[in-house]
C-alpha cells in the first residue's frame, strides 16, 4: 500500500529556509562587525601611532628651533663684536692724526704766511690767515695739493688785508686724509716735493 505523507512539509522546508536565511544573515553581520571592529582598532593604533611620531616632529622642531635662535644669536653677537673691533681698529689707526695734522700744517705754510683761525669739522678744515701776496696763496693751495695728509684746497677768499700790511687776508678750504679709512695694504700717497715753499 503507497505512504501518503500527510504532514504539511512546505511549511516546515520554508521555515528551515528562513531559520538558515536568518543564521546566514547574522553570521553575515557578525562578521562584518568582527571586521569593522578589526579595522576600528587598526586605524586606531595606526593613528596613535602617527601621533606620536607627530609628537616626535614637534619636539625636535622645538630643539632645532632652539638651536636655531641660538646660532642667531651667535651670529648677531659676532657681527656686533666685529663692527666693535672696526670701531677699536680704526680708533687705534686716527690716533697720530692730529699729531700729523699740525705736523703737516706747519710744512705746508710757506715763509711769509701765517694763520689767523683754523677750524675743524669733521674732514672739513677751513684756513684763515695772512699771506704777503697772492702768490704765496697759491704755493699753499699747492703745497696743501701735493700733502700726504691733506688734499682738495679750495679758495674762497683772497683780498687785500685792511691792516695796511701790504698783505693779502685769505680763506681756504681743505680735507684731511683719515688713516683710519686708508685700506690695510699698507700703501700710502705719494710724499710732498720738498721745496714747496716759496721764498
Amino acid at each position: 500500500m503507497p505512504r501518503i505523507n500527510l504532514l504539511p512539509w512546505r511549511e516546515q522546508q520554508r521555515r528551515e529556509r528562513k531559520i538558515a536565511f536568518f543564521v546566514s544573515l547574522g553570521a553575515a553581520l557578525g562578521a562584518a562587525v568582527l571586521v569593522a571592529f578589526a579595522a576600528y582598532l587598526m586605524l586606531g593604533a595606526m593613528i596613535d601611532a602617527q601621533d606620536r611620531r607627530n609628537e616626535r616632529l614637534r619636539s625636535e622642531i622645538k630643539v632645532v628651533d632652539k638651536q636655531i635662535e641660538e646660532i642667531n644669536d651667535l651670529e648677531s653677537q659676532k657681527q656686533r663684536f666685529i663692527a666693535r673691533m672696526q670701531i677699536i681698529e680704526k680708533l687705534q689707526r686716527s690716533r697720530p692724526e692730529v699729531v700729523h695734522l699740525f705736523d703737516e700744517m706747519v710744512k705746508v705754510m710757506p715763509d711769509g704766511t701765517y694763520l689767523t683761525s683754523f677750524k675743524e669739522n669733521g674732514a672739513k678744515l677751513k684756513l684763515d690767515g695772512v699771506a704777503q701776496s697772492s702768490t704765496r696763496v697759491s704755493t699753499l693751495m699747492r703745497n696743501i695739493a701735493s700733502s700726504q695728509y691733506l688734499k682738495n684746497p679750495e679758495l674762497e677768499v683772497v683780498e687785500t688785508a685792511k691792516d695796511n700790511t701790504g698783505g693779502s687776508r685769505f680763506v681756504l678750504d681743505a680735507e684731511q686724509v683719515s688713516i683710519a679709512n686708508t685700506d690695510d695694504t699698507g700703501a700710502k700717497r705719494p710724499a710732498r716735493p720738498a721745496g714747496g715753499a716759496a721764498k
